[in-house]
């Protein structure tokens, strides 16, 4: 699969839109959770988060990477400084580690006609490229750990640790049996 890569911009809005759209916006969350407290993410959810996002990318922000498949966005990764994240940070399983700078990888979303095309280790591969570029030095990411068991699509957001693993991530901390903490420096 030849993939190419544009970040969220006001430019590739219409794209993310269209991919997520096609999904209620993953359930409505349109890559707000992180970003809200869950009560004002669910009180928003939909067009509420819909409308959240856009104003952030509106407001000059950078909230992720698309990838795309001949032209059609095919497939999105949500990451941005972490202090944009107010979940991230009050979570047990996901606070900080230390009081690095650190670009934060926090969720993956893949259309169903380019799933099982390693398209999460492409975009972690991108978002390295991204950090690199915005003057980071760490990536950060909270994936999970499958084990065996199937997931649901809301579990599995967040990215698999074996992705992870294969675009040189190093677990950093784990605080649930199932969820690392992991990074890599660009």
């Amino acid at each position: 699969m030849a993939l190419s890569f544009k970040p969220l911009t006001k430019a590739t809005w219409r794209d993310f839109d269209a991919l997520l759209g096609a999904y209620d916006g993953c359930k409505g969350c349109w890559c707000m959770h992180w970003r809200l407290s869950f009560a004002d993410w669910k009180q928003q959810q939909g067009e509420g988060n819909r409308r959240a996002m856009q104003a952030y990318v509106d407001s000059g922000d950078v909230p992720g990477i698309l990838a795309y498949e001949e032209g059609r966005p095919v497939a999105w990764c949500g990451c941005g400084p972490r202090e944009w994240y107010l979940r991230l940070n009050k979570s047990p399983v996901t606070k900080p580690v230390d009081d690095q700078q650190v670009l934060s990888v926090n969720c993956f979303f893949v259309d169903r006609s380019a799933r099982r095309n390693n398209i999460q280790l492409a975009l972690l591969d991108e978002v390295s490229r991204f950090a690199k570029k915005q003057g980071y030095k760490v990536i950060e990411g909270y994936p999970v750990e499958p084990g065996g068991r199937r997931l649901d699509s809301s579990t599995s957001l967040v990215g698999f640790a074996k992705a992870f693993e294969d675009a040189s991530f190093r677990e950093v901390a784990r605080r649930k049996k199932d969820r690392p903490v992991m990074r890599k420096d660009v």
